[in-house]
C-alpha cells in the first residue's frame, strides 16, 4: 500500500463513552460498529436477518472511503482480497471498438493518498466481522432482531418485535435500501400509506440490472474471456438504453458483470407503484435475448453465466430527506442516501458515515452535546451524499445514450478519458477530485472545532 499517505491527527478515544444502538449489520452498520467501538463506545447490533450470510457481487472502494479504512485499522486485510484496477476501458455496444480510457491505480491512489480498489461484498463483510471479533470491547451482533418502532421522543429507546424495550445513548438506523426507520425521519407533510406511516416513495428510473459472476472454471477454453479475467482493468460497455460494467474480483477468480437494461413492465405494482423489491432471481434466457444485438465478447461472455445464476433488481432513486437527524436518532448509508450504481459511491459512501460519525462523537464533554454533535455529522455529510447521488442519475443519461449525434459528442468528448469535463462523471478528473478527494473525517472535526470552540471561549469570558 504505498500509495497510502495520512496526516490525520485523529485519536480514537471517546471523551464520553457511549451506549450505541445500531439497526442493521450491513456495510455502512458494520463499519459504524467497528469505528464506534475503536473509539470506546459501547455498540450494540440489533439485525433482521437470522445469519449475515456472503450475498452480493462486487464494489468498488475509492479513496475517499479506503483511506478511512485504513484509520480502522483493515485496509490491510481488504487489499488482500481485493482487485486493485489499473484503468477503465469505456467501449461500444455494437463493435466493442474502445472509445476512450480512464487511468486508475497506481496514478489515483498516488494523487488521492489511498488506493482504489474493488473487492466481492462479502469478503468486505467477512473482514468487517473478523475486525470486530478481535475488538477488545465486544461489539454484540443479535441476529433475528427486528426493529419495529423508535420512541416517539426519540431518546434512543426502541421496540423489537419480541415485544421487548431496548435503550441507550444514541440510535444509529443503518437498515439499508428499504428501511423502515426512514419514515421516523419525514416531514408531517410526507405521503401516508392505508397503514398510517409515512413513507418516501422511491421513483423508478425505468431501468433494471443484472447481476453476474462467473468463475474462472466457466472461462476455460475462450481465451479473450481468460485475458479480460486476468487484466486488471475495468470494463465500460455503453449501448442504446443500457451499459455493462464489469471487472475481475477474487484475486482475478471470478469477473463480476453488471448489466443495465430498460426495466420489464411487470416490474411494477399492478397498482402502479414502484416494485422496489429485493434483488430476485432473472433469467438467463431474457438477458441474452435483451443483449443479442451487442459484441460477441459481452454475448461469450453471458454465454459462460450458470443456469439459475442470474440476479436481477429495479432501480430507484429517491427523493433527499429533509433530515437525518431526529432528536438523539441518525439515519445513516443506504437508509439515509440511497445509491444508485453509476458512480460506484454505494459502499464508500457509507463508508463516510461510520468514519464521521466516529469522529464527531469521539469529541463530546457529556451526554448534552450529543445533539450538537449529530447535526455537526449532518451538516458535513447530508448535503454531499445528496450531489453524488444526484451525479448518479446524471451519468445514467450519459452512458445509454441512443446512436446518433449527440452519442456521438459523447463519444469525442471521451476519447480523451480522465481529462477534465468527462460526460462520464465516474472517469471526470474535476468529479474524481469531489468524491475521492474529500477526507469526511477531517471535516468533522473541523467543523466540530468551529463550534466548539467559541463556546468554550464564551464560557471562559463570562467566567
Amino acid at each position: 500500500m504505498e500509495s497510502l499517505k495520512d496526516n490525520l491527527n485523529w485519536h480514537p478515544k471517546a471523551r464520553t463513552p457511549l451506549n450505541i444502538l445500531i439497526i442493521g449489520a450491513g456495510i455502512t452498520g458494520l463499519t459504524s460498529a467497528l469505528a464506534l467501538s475503536l473509539s470506546g463506545h459501547r455498540v450494540t447490533i440489533y439485525e433482521a436477518a437470522n445469519s449475515l450470510t456472503e450475498i452480493g457481487a462486487g464494489l468498488q472502494i475509492a479513496p475517499n472511503a479506503s483511506r478511512i479504512l485504513a484509520r480502522l485499522g483493515i485496509l490491510g486485510d481488504v487489499m488482500e482480497k481485493a482487485n486493485v484496477l489499473e484503468h477503465l476501458s469505456l467501449r461500444r455496444w455494437k463493435d466493442d471498438s474502445e472509445i476512450g480510457t480512464a487511468p486508475l491505480m497506481p496514478g489515483v491512489g498516488e494523487k488521492y493518498g489511498a488506493p482504489l480498489c474493488v473487492i466481492h461484498r462479502g469478503d468486505l463483510q467477512s473482514t468487517l466481522l473478523k475486525a470486530l471479533a478481535s475488538l477488545p470491547i465486544p461489539v454484540e451482533i443479535h441476529l433475528g432482531k427486528r426493529v419495529i418502532a423508535i420512541h416517539p421522543n426519540f431518546d434512543a429507546s426502541i421496540k423489537l418485535e419480541s415485544g421487548e424495550l431496548v435503550s441507550g445513548d444514541i440510535l444509529i438506523c443503518a437498515d439499508g435500501v428499504k428501511s423502515s426507520m426512514r419514515q421516523y425521519f419525514l416531514s408531517p407533510a410526507s405521503q401516508s400509506n392505508s397503514d398510517g406511516k409515512r413513507r418516501a416513495r422511491p421513483i423508478s428510473t425505468g431501468d433494471a440490472a443484472y447481476r453476474v459472476l462467473i468463475p474462472r472454471s466457466q472461462l476455460v477454453g475462450d481465451q479473450r474471456a481468460l485475458e479480460l479475467l486476468n487484466s486488471n482493468v475495468g470494463m465500460r460497455w455503453m449501448g442504446p438504453g443500457g451499459h455493462i460494467m464489469a471487472y475481475p474480483i477474487r484475486n482475478n477468480e471470478m469477473y463480476n458483470v453488471v448489466l443495465l437494461h430498460p426495466q420489464k413492465k411487470q416490474g411494477r405494482q399492478l397498482n402502479g407503484a414502484d416494485d422496489e423489491s429485493w434483488t430476485r432471481k432473472g433469467s438467463k434466457k431474457e438477458m441474452l435475448e435483451w443483449y443479442a444485438g451487442w459484441n460477441d465478447t459481452v454475448k461469450s461472455l453471458l454465454s459462460y453465466v450458470p443456469d439459475g445464476d442470474v440476479a436481477e433488481w429495479n432501480l430507484h432513486s429517491h427523493p433527499p430527506l429533509p433530515t437525518w437527524v431526529n432528536g438523539k436518532c441518525v439515519l445513516v448509508g443506504d437508509a439515509a442516501h440511497p445509491m444508485l450504481p453509476y458512480v460506484a459511491q454505494g459502499a464508500a459512501q457509507g463508508i463516510e458515515d461510520a468514519g464521521a460519525l466516529a469522529c464527531v462523537l469521539s469529541k463530546l464533554d457529556s451526554v448534552d452535546q450529543i445533539e450538537s454533535a449529530l447535526n455537526v455529522f449532518q451538516a458535513v455529510r447530508k448535503e454531499r451524499a445528496e450531489k453524488i447521488q444526484s451525479s448518479a442519475s446524471a451519468t445514467r443519461q450519459v452512458l445509454h445514450l441512443p446512436d446518433g449525434e449527440e452519442q456521438r459528442v459523447r463519444d469525442q468528448r471521451m476519447r480523451g478519458a480522465g481529462k477534465p469535463k468527462n460526460p462520464d462523471l465516474w472517469a471526470d478528473e474535476q468529479w474524481q477530485q469531489y468524491m475521492w478527494g474529500v477526507d469526511v473525517m477531517r471535516e468533522v472535526l473541523e467543523a466540530w472545532e468551529a463550534i466548539a470552540l467559541p463556546r468554550c471561549l464564551g464560557t471562559i469570558a463570562f467566567l
